[in-house]
């Protein structure tokens, strides 16, 4: 069965968690609409009220808010959700899903409204770090298991430009 994918952003230290759930276990959220409230329970986050922002569908097409049902329409858009203008007034149309959450639903987008008892980055894992901090992280864990070898220092030879000859 497809599974229900949930960023849950939280306001205060504007940090995003991910959250994957199979469609049974979150099937009290079918039928709600985008600025629809529900309880966290339903995710497992007890004490939390949670406010439902967008979405996009399992093709990739975003929910908008004018959009009335679950359906995927083609509409006349003049910006965000789903169209991102380049000029001043222009207009294009493009495909989006409605702001209803049903069972061709992929993503639901969330953000906290009332927080719980236990703080989100308990409860839900946070997401993986960039490449590039892995990278320096690696580096310094090198650094730290081989220790520095000490080096001796050979006397130097000098080698001038000039030579000694020995007389026989």
């Amino acid at each position: 069965m497809a599974s229900f994918k949930f960023v849950i952003s939280d306001p205060e230290t504007r940090k995003s968690y991910q959250l994957e759930l199979d469609q049974t276990k979150a099937s009290g959220l079918i039928g709600k609409k985008i600025n629809d409230d529900f309880d966290g329970d339903l995710l497992g986050l007890s004490g939390y009220t949670l406010k439902i922002t967008g979405g996009s569908d399992k093709d990739g097409f975003p929910m908008h808010h004018l959009v009335q049902g679950s359906v995927r329409k083609r509409v006349l858009l003049s910006g965000l959700p789903g169209f991102h203008t380049e000029k001043k007034g222009e207009r294009k149309r493009k495909t989006v899903r409605g702001n209803t959450i049903s069972a061709d639903i992929a993503q639901v987008n969330a953000k906290v409204v009332k927080k719980g008892i236990k703080p989100l980055e308990e409860i839900l894992p946070s997401k993986p770090k960039p490449k590039e901090e892995k990278k320096e992280e690696k580096k310094e864990e090198k650094q730290k298991e081989e220790p520095k070898k000490e080096v001796e220092e050979k006397p130097k030879e000098k080698s001038g430009g000039e030579e000694t000859k020995k007389e026989s």
